[in-house]
């Protein structure tokens, strides 16, 4: 029983398989918020620009 225990313990403490995906989650999901927020900026800006250019003509 004493053994079967200290395999079930090395087996979860060797275990990162979770860590790893939470980990690239966590990434994608900071890369995904960032570009929202930089195609947002730009967005504005886009369009600002491009009423100018039509108000001008």
């Amino acid at each position: 029983m004493l053994r079967l225990w200290e395999a079930f313990q090395a087996r979860i403490t060797n275990d990162e398989d979770g860590a790893s995906m939470v980990e690239y989650a966590l990434l994608v999901a900071l890369i995904a918020i960032i570009a929202i927020v930089a195609v947002a900026l730009v967005g504005t800006s886009v369009s600002t620009t491009f009423s100018e250019i039509a108000s001008s003509l």
